[in-house]
């Protein structure tokens, strides 16, 4: 079975979704405004934004921006960097002692390629790291893509395939694939 999803963009679900977007998107901004020293207010708004308390030594660094929270799991000792982006809409899951550099964004929705559907639809597939991978600076984790433990994704990569374990991954992946 897949893992994609599919949501139709004028239906009650995509109503509900837009409502958390908005709600999440007040909290972030609230989040990033507060002094760095506050970590009792970063805590207390991070749980309003994950629907959880942070797991144990857990680090996030703001500016932090997600467009949904509740379906990013953070487990044990991640470290994510300032000015990182999750849209976590499908699922993100960073396994125990995952790295991420500063401006790192994971994306896990988008349109069908089809111009005919793309306005009707949200797509999305979830993105899933293993432990101990290290992801560098201003990297691009697209839809539904796994990250093998031990891997290391360079700085600036757009990753767009799996990666296995114990590998590391640089450089742009866009490339010609047809036309319409």
């Amino acid at each position: 079975m897949s893992r994609d999803r599919f949501l139709r963009i004028h239906s009650p679900e995509f109503r509900a979704m837009s409502e958390r977007v908005l709600r999440v998107t007040a909290l972030t901004s609230r989040l990033n405004v507060l002094p760095f020293d506050d970590e009792a207010g970063r805590a207390e708004l991070l749980e309003q934004i994950l629907g959880r308390p942070l797991p144990a030594r857990v680090t996030i660094y703001p500016p932090f921006f997600t467009d949904h929270g509740l379906n990013l799991d953070l487990a044990e000792r991640v470290f994510i960097n300032q000015n990182c982006t999750f849209l976590d809409y499908a699922g993100i899951r960073l396994a125990e002692r995952v790295m991420v550099g500063p401006k790192v964004t994971f994306i896990t929705g988008g349109h069908p390629v089809d111009p005919t559907e793309r306005r009707e639809w949200l797509t999305g597939a979830p993105i899933d790291v293993a432990e101990n991978v290290w992801i560098g600076a201003g990297a691009t984790i697209l839809p539904g893509v796994s990250i093998g433990a031990d891997a290391v994704i360079a700085a600036g990569a757009v990753v767009a395939e799996d990666v296995p374990p114990a590998t590391l991954v640089a450089g742009p992946k866009a490339t010609q694939r047809r036309q319409w």
